[in-house]
């Protein structure tokens, strides 16, 4: 590819995360934005995501902060709360029109969107923006069974990006995760804060998941 090419990544928070799982890795956001400024000029990098907005504690929230202040452009919006026809309460959290609507005006200044997701809702996306002279690639994987990525969206894409395949290149080393000490680990949301952790929400959780290199207790990120 050339290294003249204007770049712009968009990533489907959730869908990555739920892909990157089923694999057993973790993404370093650091090493992923190095990956692909690499490949030519990255105009934007997106993150999408939904947030519960009635919690205490989110536990994403120390993602969204570091993305936020580390090259990334993170869109939220807070999740909807219904309840389905058999009474069964459901929280909805869709970035699809968000993510789109940044896509398409963003159109005319690159040459090669990288689309992080595997929702085949997006092939309709994907096919306006080749309309409009875009290369497209989108990153998912068909390792798993059934495969994560729609099989009409890997068809519509210039090109398919196996995760599985770039693990070795934005996946966080296993090794830079923190030891627990015995008994460590069972801190989570509902458990009484101090002030200073309040205002510095678990930083080893950054450090584990997506190589921010900070001490702290360990935890996971529900994107």
């Amino acid at each position: 590819m050339s290294g003249q090419q204007r770049i712009a990544l968009f990533i489907d928070g959730a869908n990555l995360y739920a892909t990157t799982k089923t694999l057993g890795f973790d993404i370093d956001y650091k090493r992923l934005l190095k990956e692909f400024q690499g490949r030519g000029t990255l105009v934007r990098a997106f993150y999408y995501t939904a947030l519960v907005e009635d919690q205490e504690y989110s536990s994403i929230r120390p993602l969204i902060d570091w993305l936020d202040y580390n090259g990334y452009r993170v869109v939220t919006k807070p999740t909807k709360e219904f309840v389905d026809s058999a009474g069964r309460r459901k929280v909805k959290g869709n970035m699809d029109i968000e993510l789109a609507i940044d896509a398409l005006e963003l159109a005319p200044y690159i040459d090669h969107m990288v689309l992080f997701s595997g929702d085949g809702d997006f092939r309709s996306l994907v096919e306006a923006l080749q309309r409009r002279g875009v290369r497209v690639s989108v990153v998912s994987t068909i390792t798993t069974q059934p495969p994560m990525v729609a099989d009409e969206l890997r068809r519509q894409a210039d090109e398919f990006l196996d995760l599985s395949q770039l693990a070795s290149r934005i996946g966080r080393d296993p090794s830079d995760r923190p030891q627990r000490a015995p008994g460590e680990g069972n801190d989570r949301p509902d458990r009484p804060r101090s002030p200073q952790q309040q205002q510095q929400p678990r930083n080893g959780a950054l450090e584990s998941r997506y190589g921010i290199r900070q001490q702290g207790a360990d935890d996971e990120f529900d994107v």
